[in-house]
């Protein structure tokens, strides 16, 4: 399976054929292999506008979420820091230049809204910009909702489904994300390839939740 699928990673498929490997653990549906490529995906789209070192993005990207840790654990706010220091192992076991693992750990540190760490090099940015994209949009949308019954919150509130007159609770109610997060991610995308696909799939999330609030 590792082998096919690191096909599509091309052209940095040999470097997935070596990390794959290292690239997910845990069971967590939204920071699977499936979320990998999507960021992976959103990383050469940006890469083509933007330019920037492929390979120092592709590792990056690959080994971004290499330690799992919950949404709703203490260590959530140290997750990017865990994985950087993983994947800076992973990548001096393979001989790579310190420069470059430098510049990988520095990318996957800062891509986290937890970490809440500004990102200094164009590959950071890049992948920071990938990954907040596949938080908006339909997949966002499913990933909220997903990770929401993972957490065992309820959709919405029956009494006050937009908060009108209680405090926003997205520990509870699923569709409260929109608003404490998702809806925020748009505004602080790095790159302006980043900006402009994260304009077409903030209208998305919003036209989402236009339908949920609709049926319900």
């Amino acid at each position: 399976m590792t082998a096919s699928l690191a096909a599509a990673f091309a052209p940095f498929d040999d470097l997935a054929r070596q990390l794959l490997a290292h690239a997910t653990e845990g069971d967590d549906g939204s920071h699977d292999i499936a979320h990998i490529l999507r960021v992976f995906r959103n990383a050469m789209r940006i890469h083509a506008a933007e330019g920037g070192n492929g390979r120092v993005l592709a590792a990056a990207v690959l080994l971004h979420d290499c330690v799992a840790v919950e949404k709703n654990s203490p260590l959530r706010a140290e997750a990017s820091r865990l994985a950087a220091e993983k994947a800076a192992g992973v990548l001096s076991a393979l001989s790579w230049d310190e420069t470059d693992i430098a510049a990988v750990a520095h990318a996957i540190t800062t891509h986290s809204f937890s970490a809440n760490i500004s990102p200094e090099t164009l590959e950071a940015k890049i992948l920071q910009d990938a990954d907040r994209l596949d938080a908006i949009g339909m997949v966002g949308a499913a990933r909220c909702f997903y990770i929401a019954g993972r957490m065992g919150s309820g959709l919405y509130d029956p009494a006050d489904p937009l908060a009108t007159d209680r405090p926003l609770d997205d520990k509870a109610f699923a569709i409260d994300h929109f608003e404490t997060k998702l809806f925020k991610l748009a505004e602080g995308f790095r790159t302006p390839a980043g900006r402009a696909l994260a304009t077409e799939r903030h209208a998305r999330l919003k036209h989402v939740l236009e339908l949920f609030l609709d049926e319900i």
